[in-house]
């Protein structure tokens, strides 16, 4: 219900302030994850990074595109599998699920720790590799759909000025 209400509140601010007025809304209520993406990644991080996402969607026409036509489940979990989330592109709309309590994910990232899902998905291709190789992110499914999410994250970031 919080969700949708949000939705219907926020989305005309791009239509009346134009998509500038939206980033500078999102760059504003997303202080927190600006910190999280040029500091020390810690346990906040995903949580924040799929709040700043659902708020840019929400706020800002052109980082809506990035959704339109496209459906995906994402499943993000820590090594332990104490900490899950996931996050579910539908009718060009995200919901975010913070328990993580979705079993048909098109992809599952499973990493070693916050930093290492931060560079993973904030990396260039070369990087992306090396996360995979030395075994500190792993990924379960349609690689592409992963490609997809860390375009869409490294845009995110750049439209809070971090990266």
């Amino acid at each position: 219900m919080r969700a949708k209400l949000k939705r219907v509140l926020l989305r005309p601010i791009p239509y009346l302030f134009s998509d500038a007025g939206g980033n500078f809304i999102t760059k504003l209520w997303s202080k927190r994850l600006r910190e999280e993406l040029g500091g020390t990644a810690t346990d906040k991080f995903l949580d924040l990074l799929l709040a700043g996402m659902d708020l840019a969607f929400a706020l800002s026409k052109g980082y809506r595109k990035n959704i339109r036509d496209f459906e995906g489940r994402y499943l993000f979990r820590s090594a332990d599998k104490r900490v899950a989330s996931a996050a579910i592109f539908k009718d060009g709309d995200m919901h975010v699920d913070p328990e993580g309590a979705i079993d048909d994910w098109d992809v599952r990232v499973t990493f070693k720790d916050w930093k290492a899902l931060r560079d993973f998905l904030f990396s260039g291709d070369q990087d992306i590799l090396d996360s995979l190789l030395e075994n500190k992110v792993e990924v379960d499914g349609n690689p592409n759909y992963i490609f997809k999410y860390g375009f869409m994250a490294r845009d995110l970031g750049r439209r809070l000025g971090v990266g």
